[in-house]
């Protein structure tokens, strides 16, 4: 039967037994002479969660170190002297013992790594502070590592979904960055000066691992751009916060990208189906936009203040590049304008928003256009089935209309009020686009009239109704038409007139006639159809008013002689 412990020895004392062989062997281990090393010892302190790269033969690091005797008393300390220590590894620049310690190191992985004599400065130590034969301990932090064959290395973790154009030699660029050396250690950033870095690329302007590391992005591109110290800022470093012979990782966001040869693009276009015109330079054009920089970043927008930009095109009124993006385009059209910053403002920008050598798009909904030169634009839509007479200067008209704006916003329509509108032609009652668009008109006609603002409401427009410098837009139809009296008069003759007409007038006989009678007599003319006045007036504003004409001296009555008086005066005409 097998034993668990030595012969004769039961059960219930077993446990004693192994307890005292574990004692005996603690006991001999205590009183043993030190077990000399026959290779180094690494004891790995502190391991990154990741590590990107390992040392290997032949790489060149940058790492601190402390010395120490197995005693603990230290004999050399890269931090004393304030510098890391920087060697090619496996090249017999360290002892043997570092050399080979180093070989498969992480940065930032920190090892306690013990070396014999051997492997370090054997039986001849190293004058006074190393004696002979002796075991080194070194507590060793590595911080950088690159190989003089390394290049940069570029590895992206965003890419924009869209991407029309990539970084290439000459192109200009805005971009923001944190700097770090290899062990994550922040040497600059643009975000803490909260202005992005704005640069030519591949001509030289930059370090050399960065003028390769930014061809080929995209803007909103993200991407850790590494390079070694040959492609950085070598072995001198910069002098302040870039060490000599340092690797350098630089974490950037492109915002944007240009080229001084660029032109304005326009893209995303939404034509309507109807364009019968297009802008031209010249013209003036009401259009919404909505302004971002190339990264989206918004600047503006006319959708905010909930007004319309409005503006004459091509004559510099605007920036270049919308100039030139606004020409051709059709009312009702939108599109995205791209606009290079020497076509908008510039190196300088704008101060707080817009900032200087920035990239601009507009997505602009043009609403409406027109040309200073520009007259009513009139369609007839239906004919008339008859038509006897046309309008003209005089005429007392009635109709309905449906008003719009260019982009088909409702402003007014008769329909709803359920009765038309009246007007005498020639007479200033309505915007003088709509005068000319009823002239020569049949009943029962219908018409499209396109009313530039200089001809409705111009500049300002109608608060609450129209905007300012806006296109209108009337379909009418004439319900209508009492003709006019001829240019100038208020009052004619229908027959001829009477040789005693003072005297008619006089009903009293007492020489005088005053208001009430000649309001009387010509009512009666009227209403007997011996006269008629200008239709779409007021009667008796047009009788007080031929009375004032008769009533010379102005005191409210007419004299037979005031009244002779006027009749033989050179006058072209006279109502009476």
């Amino acid at each position: 039967r097998a034993s668990l412990g030595p012969p004769h020895v039961s059960t219930r004392n077993r446990g004693k037994w192994v307890l005292f062989l574990s004692v005996l062997v603690a006991f001999a281990a205590c009183n043993a002479p030190p077990v000399p090393l026959d290779d180094i010892s690494i004891e790995k302190t502190f391991v990154p969660e990741q590590c990107v790269r390992a040392v290997k033969v032949g790489d060149y690091v940058r790492y601190h170190y402390i010395g120490t005797f197995p005693d603990g008393k230290k004999f050399d300390s890269s931090y004393d002297r304030g510098s890391t220590y920087n060697v090619y590894v496996g090249k017999k620049q360290l002892i043997e013992g570092m050399d080979k310690a180093l070989v498969g190191m992480c940065v930032n992985e920190r090892s306690l790594v013990k070396i014999p004599p051997q492997l370090a400065y054997g039986k001849k130590g190293y004058g006074d502070l190393i004696p002979p034969d002796s075991i080194l301990h070194f507590d060793v932090l590595l911080l950088d590592v690159w190989n003089p064959e390394d290049g940069v290395q570029i590895k992206t973790y965003h890419t924009p979904s869209v991407c029309t154009r990539k970084v290439e030699v000459s192109d200009y660029v805005r971009y923001h960055y944190n700097g770090t050396l290899l062990d994550g250690t922040l040497f600059d950033s643009s975000h803490t000066r909260m202005r992005t870095y704005d640069t030519y690329v591949g001509i030289g302007w930059l370090i050399a691992g960065m003028d390769q590391g930014l061809l080929g992005m995209c803007v909103g591109e993200r991407r850790f751009i590494t390079m070694p110290p040959s492609l950085g800022y070598g072995e001198n470093g910069d002098g302040s916060d870039i060490p000599g012979q340092a690797s350098l990782v630089f974490d950037v966001v492109l915002l944007d990208l240009h080229n001084p040869r660029d032109g304005i693009t326009v893209t995303n276009q939404i034509v309507p189906d109807s364009c019968t015109r297009k802008s031209v330079s010249g013209d003036f054009i009401r259009y919404h936009y909505n302004g971002s920089l190339l990264d989206g970043t918004f600047f503006d927008s006319s959708y905010s203040r909930n007004h319309t930009y409005d503006t004459y095109v091509g004559l510099g009124y605007v920036i270049a590049g919308m100039d030139q993006g606004l020409i051709g385009i059709c009312v009702g059209e939108k599109r995205t304008i791209t606009i290079p910053p020497h076509l908008a403002y510039g190196e300088e920008g704008t101060g707080s928003k817009i900032p200087g050598s920035a990239v601009l798009v507009f997505d602009v909904h043009i609403i409406d256009f027109h040309n200073p030169s520009d007259i009513t634009e009139i369609t007839v839509t239906k004919k008339a089935e008859d038509c006897e007479k046309k309008t003209k200067k005089g005429d007392f008209v009635k109709y309905h209309y449906n008003a719009s704006l260019m982009d088909g916003t409702a402003i007014d329509s008769t329909y709803n009020y359920g009765k038309t509108y009246n007007i005498v032609l020639g007479a200033n009652q309505v915007v003088p686009g709509m005068e000319t668009g009823l002239m020569d008109m049949c009943v029962g006609e219908k018409r499209h009239l396109i009313i530039p603002p200089h001809l409705a409401y111009g500049e300002r427009g109608v608060t609450g109704e129209v905007p300012g410098s806006a296109v209108l837009v009337f379909d009418v139809e004439l319900i209508s038409v009492e003709e006019g009296l001829p240019e100038g008069y208020m009052f004619i003759w229908n027959e001829d007139v009477s040789p005693d007409l003072f005297s008619e007038m006089d009903k009293d006989n007492n020489k005088l006639v005053e208001p009430s009678e000649f309001t009387d007599y010509i009512m009666r003319q009227v209403n007997e159809g011996k006269g008629r006045l200008a239709p779409g007036f007021d009667p008796y504003r047009i009788i007080d008013n031929m009375f004032f004409n008769q009533d010379r001296n102005g005191d409210g009555k007419i004299t037979e002689a005031e009244f002779k008086l006027k009749a033989d005066e050179s006058a072209s005409h006279d109502e009476l």
